[in-house]
């Protein structure tokens, strides 16, 4: 099954590992240095236009995104 995530993205969802509210779990700092490490490492995509709502951690990369994880979910049941 695949999930639009925005933009031109659309994720396996046997690839996807999580999806995180960016609100919520950026308040860790272990959500922060994940970030930061996969930002210096080149494994961050940003396809949020506006102000970023979630972020989707796949094997090989995140996905910064402007779609709430509800939405997310929604699209996924929708899928499935």
């Amino acid at each position: 099954m695949y999930i639009h995530v925005g933009g031109e993205y659309v994720l396996n969802s046997r690839e996807i590992t999580g999806i995180f509210d960016i609100d919520v779990c950026s308040v860790e700092k272990r959500t922060r240095n994940f970030l930061l490490i996969n930002q210096r490492e080149g494994n961050i995509i940003n396809a949020a236009e506006d102000l970023p709502k979630s972020f989707v951690v796949t094997g090989e990369k995140t996905y910064i995104l402007g779609i709430s994880p509800a939405t997310l979910r929604i699209r996924a049941e929708k899928r499935g």
